[in-house]
């Protein structure tokens, strides 16, 4: 079966909650790390945005960037994918 746009949606907000919950980083902390690279986003924008998985690929990056998240193994997507189904 073919991945509808909500479940790319999921799989944004499930891959980057699990990486804030798993480095135990609030929201407030995101918006601060953000803040020290030059990318001003309130921390209710960030919840909101990542709680409907609704963000730009700039954002999505800057984010993998202040987290140093080294690595989405494809893996995991297809898991997280065959979870939602």
């Amino acid at each position: 079966m073919k991945p509808k746009t909500s479940d790319w949606r999921n799989l944004v907000q499930r891959l980057l909650k699990t990486e804030l919950s798993k480095k135990g980083i609030k929201y407030q902390d995101l918006s601060d790390k953000l803040s020290a690279v030059g990318v001003d986003q309130s921390a209710d924008n960030l919840r909101n945005k990542i709680n409907k998985g609704i963000l730009g690929a700039d954002l999505l990056l800057q984010i993998v960037f202040v987290l140093n998240i080294k690595q989405i193994k494809y893996e995991d997507i297809e898991e997280i994918l065959a979870d939602m189904q």
